[in-house]
């Protein structure tokens, strides 16, 4: 069914070209304006930065922006993967690149072929191109739920969130962010059959395979109760053309989702050469859901830990109940649900959690939504200097933790 359009709506396609013919300059222009504001924060923070084990003190913005795991990224481009896990005189496994998704840094490797520019050059260069294509195309989305002036507050509020710096770093961030909102907005407009491909793209960027397969199931059941109880014969027929697509659609999310993990199997010869690999970082065998009760009870004690998950599943479930949120509907609902779910089952919480949490924009819009241009206003050097808090104590590098400091 298409979306009422609202009084908005109507006066904004009164007033022409402005907001329709030229929506794209308005998105391009937040996008810019953020990229120069997240660049400024980096300079700032690159001269505040001491010694650190990829640099001397005040880096340039070159060097600064490959910190952490940019320096896998690189090595994948470099050097591939190896065909043999590296072990420890004891037999753990250590780090190594088959924690990184194929698809980044393989298509920098591309392009370094075709032109020869190289890391340096390329590597920022595709996370900044995926990003503005990204954020068009997350614009293209909320629209499909909202008049073109909220829809751009969501998109100015994403371009200058907190972790906003991380898409123009030589992270999958971004490619991964294009793809994930191109697979949405697919969704959202019934291409099934189109969003595949993307999709399977999608999975060889980062691990989101999982909760996408689980979000298309929502999706399916949903459908497959419309086509059998809808009070409307249209709604039934459509609900019902739509199972058999959203069927295949899980299917090639499921088979997506553990492509990489089997690539990694037959290559090194060992089953669980990727899982092995995911949790040297952890120290310890994934253990599912259980590390979000031992970390808070561990740094706050079992009692006011306790108390502080419990806290966090109402805030999580009382979400729901909110309009703005419900406005956001089915698909970008079931889709922050799934995520937020999968994180709640595989995720170690710690200091890369902000940046892990990249994928949940679509809450975005339903602040965007409600705000209004004053608040907005407010709101936005408060994410800036938030922003600036993310890349000066987290990206910048400081001897603080048992390893040097905490990830990003």
């Amino acid at each position: 069914m298409n979306r009422p359009v609202s009084r908005r709506e109507d006066r904004e396609v009164a007033r022409g070209p402005s907001l329709t013919r030229l929506w794209y300059l308005q998105v391009l222009a937040v996008f810019v304006l953020g990229r120069l504001v997240s660049t400024g924060l980096l300079l700032l923070a690159a001269t505040r930065q001491g010694i650190s084990p990829w640099s001397g003190p005040a880096p340039g913005y070159g060097v600064f922006i490959n910190y952490w795991d940019s320096g896998w990224y690189e090595r994948i481009f470099r050097e591939g993967y190896p065909a043999h896990l590296p072990r420890t005189a004891s037999g753990v496994v250590e780090h190594n690149q088959w924690a990184f998704y194929p698809l980044y840094p393989g298509l920098v490797r591309v392009l370094d072929a075709a032109t020869g520019l190289g890391w340096g050059f390329l590597a920022p260069a595709v996370a900044l191109a995926a990003a503005g294509g990204a954020t068009v195309v997350i614009y293209r989305l909320f629209r499909l739920r909202a008049a073109h002036r909220p829809a751009l507050a969501a998109v100015a509020l994403i371009s200058c969130a907190p972790v906003a710096a991380i898409v123009q770093i030589p992270y999958a961030e971004s490619l991964h962010l294009l793809l994930l909102a191109s697979a949405l907005q697919l969704v959202s407009v019934h291409r099934y059959y189109a969003a595949m491909p993307v999709v399977a793209l999608m999975c060889l960027t980062r691990p989101t395979g999982v909760p996408f397969a689980f979000f298309v199931g929502i999706l399916f059941l949903h459908a497959l109760w419309r086509s059998r109880n809808g009070q409307v014969v249209s709604e039934r027929l459509d609900a019902g053309r739509s199972v058999l697509p959203l069927f295949l659609l899980g299917a090639v999310s499921a088979f997506a989702a553990v492509a990489w993990p089997v690539i990694a199997w037959i290559v090194t010869g060992e089953q669980d050469a990727y899982v092995a690999t995911e949790t040297a970082w952890r120290g310890e065998a994934l253990t599912p859901f259980l590390p979000w009760f031992e970390t808070p009870a561990g740094l706050l004690g079992p009692v006011a830990g306790a108390l502080l998950v419990a806290a966090l599943v109402l805030l999580l479930a009382g979400l729901v109940l909110v309009p703005a949120v419900r406005s956001l509907g089915l698909v970008l609902c079931s889709w922050c649900a799934a995520y937020v779910l999968y994180l709640a089952a595989v995720w170690d919480p710690q200091s890369s959690t902000f940046r892990i949490l990249l994928p949940l924009f679509p809450l975005a819009l339903a602040v965007g939504t409600r705000i209004t241009a004053r608040q907005l206003w407010v709101l936005l050097p408060v994410l800036v200097v938030l922003q600036f808090l993310w890349v000066d104590w987290f990206w910048g590098w400081t001897p603080t933790g048992p390893d040097g400091d905490y990830p990003p």
